[in-house]
């Protein structure tokens, strides 16, 4: 509902909670609606958990608010909720991330906090919001499809919440087979327009992650489990170049004059330095984890980006390069 409307709101309560109630026809013109925006608000009501009913053994009908429930009612006080520009970019920012929960509780919960800052929202910021909207957009490009998961998506949150384990069936890549095994799930996070899950194998230490896509089956049981003590996800992630965690290694990378400019942009591992070369080149060093996702991302530079270090991923990319040049003789 639109921050203007908040006075029709409010009306509506009025009309509603009056001891005889209001006709639609006293609605529709109290509230200077047509037909069907009167439906629309009363439905809007109903669905923020307000308990409107109509009463048939009156004619015309009435609709009323429920007499119990306005006892319980306190007076309402309306909130001034003001937001900066950029605070409201960033909220925009995070809604228009949220495509992969879409069709999931996740989405509706995002859908409906957005709702209520509307609903309080005076005309001005109101305004600053429908701005933002032609302002920022976000893409789809490169996401994952979570279309007929979203009840796995839903199930892993309450199961989260609730500190449940699960039994799932879970599509491993390596062998192509589905597994079934039974994981504590600990936290989603989000990599490249992928959702992802550190769990635990229930009844052991190992932590893993694994891609929400490959989970054909899932089921929460009734056994609970305690979050692993000492684990933090965060410095997990920090630690590793992509989302895979395996043994740290020390990396010295060349990368070239046009390149340098682009890497001193971002921060690429918690550990990492940058030394500046006379000609304008670069090179970077740092300690990070992700073997294959660190090779993967000097090919993508081409010969704008030279490994130094470790010789045996030096020596891995030049077997690589060499493969690749065979193939376009």
């Amino acid at each position: 509902m639109r921050g203007s409307n908040l006075r029709k709101f409010l009306k509506a309560l009025d009309l509603l909670g009056r001891p005889n109630g209001a006709t639609f026809e006293e609605l529709q013109i109290e509230l200077e609606l047509t037909r069907r925006s009167v439906y629309r608000e009363i439905e809007f009501l109903q669905d923020m958990g307000l308990p409107i009913y109509d009463d048939t053994s009156e004619r015309p009908k009435r609709w009323k608010l429920s007499g119990e429930y306005l006892k319980k009612l306190p007076n309402l006080k309306i909130p001034n909720i003001e937001f900066t520009p950029s605070e409201i970019i960033s909220l925009y920012f995070l809604k228009g991330e949220n495509r992969i929960y879409k069709g999931t509780e996740i989405e509706k919960a995002i859908n409906a906090a957005f709702a209520k800052i509307g609903l309080f929202a005076n005309d001005a910021l109101f305004k600053r919001f429908d701005k933002i909207k032609t302002i920022l957009v976000s893409s789809s490009k490169f996401a994952k499809d979570y279309s007929g998961k979203e009840e796995i998506i839903d199930s892993l949150t309450k199961a989260m919440f609730l500190s449940k384990s699960c039994k799932i069936g879970y599509h491993s890549f390596s062998d192509d087979k589905t597994k079934d095994i039974t994981i504590d799930p600990l936290n989603f996070f989000e990599n490249n327009g992928g959702l992802y899950l550190f769990i635990r194998v229930t009844g052991t230490k190992d932590i893993k992650i694994i891609a929400v896509e490959r989970i054909e089956e899932l089921k929460v049981t009734g056994v609970d489990f305690t979050y692993p003590k000492g684990f933090k996800p965060e410095e997990r992630l920090d630690n590793s170049f992509g989302i895979i965690y395996d043994v740290p290694i020390k990396a010295r990378i060349w990368f070239s004059k046009e390149q340098a400019r682009y890497i001193r942009q971002r921060k690429w591992a918690k550990q990492q330095r940058i030394i500046d070369n006379d000609n304008g080149s670069i090179i970077l060093e740092m300690k990070t984890s992700g073997w294959l996702e660190v090779k993967r991302w000097v090919l993508s530079f081409g010969k704008e980006a030279e490994v130094l270090e470790p010789s045996k991923l030096r020596d891995e990319l030049k077997e690589e390069i060499a493969e690749l040049a065979n193939r376009y003789l």
